[in-house]
Parts: structure tokens; C-alpha cells; sequence
């Protein structure tokens, strides 16, 4: 996967025992929803407050996941914060590619990378995104500066 940026939007997430299985590491299927969690994170950071639930009331855009990938290097457990780094990758036509990279006291404990795409939300039909979610995404790429 791609370098993390100097600029990657960083999310602190406190994981908790309840996140935790009985092997008393985070649960394989919390750690999808921590990367989520990090991207909604993005979202309202660069959209002036506005996470998934007002893009999709107020804006009338969604973004719908259609690929999900995890490579997982270290365990996750509640004993320090889970500082998770988010930004985009690629901004396609109609999609957007994020990558997520998740530490925990300096070690990298996963690498994620989603695929969404824009859709009107009312419809569920697919769109672009409006001009100026596009110009500020099209900002946040690593090869725009």
C-alpha cells in the first residue's frame, strides 16, 4: 500500500473491553467499523462538521462502500489509543478510494483501503460529486501538492 502522507487526517479511537474477544485482543470485526469510524472522522473534519449522516440528509449525497481490503500486522487491545490516519488515495469519476492506517503506541496494527461511490441519495442512483466536494477532496491528495 501507498505511504501515509504528512497530511493524513488523524482520528484517536479508545478501544475499550467490550471491543475485545475472548482471546482478549479487538474483535476481527471491530476493526472494520474503527476504519469507518476514521473515514466519517475525515469527512466531518474537511466538511465544515458534516459526517456521512448530513451528507446524506442534507447534501443528499452517499457514498456507499463496494470494496473493503485489511491487511492486519498487530493485535488491537484496550491498553493504548488507536490513532488511525485517514486520506484519500484516488478520487475517480464517481468514486473515491480512501486509505486508513491504524497504530496503536507507534505500531502499525492494520492498513485499510475502501473504494465508495457517490450516489444521489434519494434515488440511489450513482452521481458525481458536487464541485466543491470534489475541488477539497481533489486538495487532499497526495499528489496535489
Amino acid at each position: 500500500m501507498e505511504p501515509r502522507p504528512g497530511t493524513a487526517h488523524r482520528h484517536e479511537i479508545r478501544v475499550t473491553w467490550g471491543d475485545c474477544d475472548p482471546a482478549r485482543i479487538v474483535y476481527t470485526g471491530r476493526i472494520p467499523w474503527f476504519a469507518l469510524d476514521a473515514i466519517n472522522s475525515w469527512w466531518v473534519e474537511n466538511l465544515g462538521g458534516d459526517g456521512w449522516f448530513q451528507m446524506e440528509l442534507d447534501r443528499n449525497v452517499g457514498t456507499p462502500f463496494v470494496r473493503l481490503e485489511m491487511d492486519f500486522r498487530a493485535p488491537i487491545t484496550p491498553r493504548h489509543p488507536l490513532v488511525c490516519h485517514v486520506w484519500p488515495v484516488r478520487l475517480g469519476e464517481t468514486s473515491i478510494t480512501f486509505r486508513v492506517d491504524g497504530l496503536q503506541d507507534g505500531t502499525l496494527c492494520f492498513s485499510s483501503r475502501t473504494v465508495s461511490v457517490f450516489i444521489d441519495a434519494a434515488g440511489f442512483t450513482k452521481r458525481t460529486p458536487p464541485d466543491d466536494m470534489r475541488a477539497m477532496i481533489e486538495r487532499q491528495l497526495p499528489d496535489a501538492g
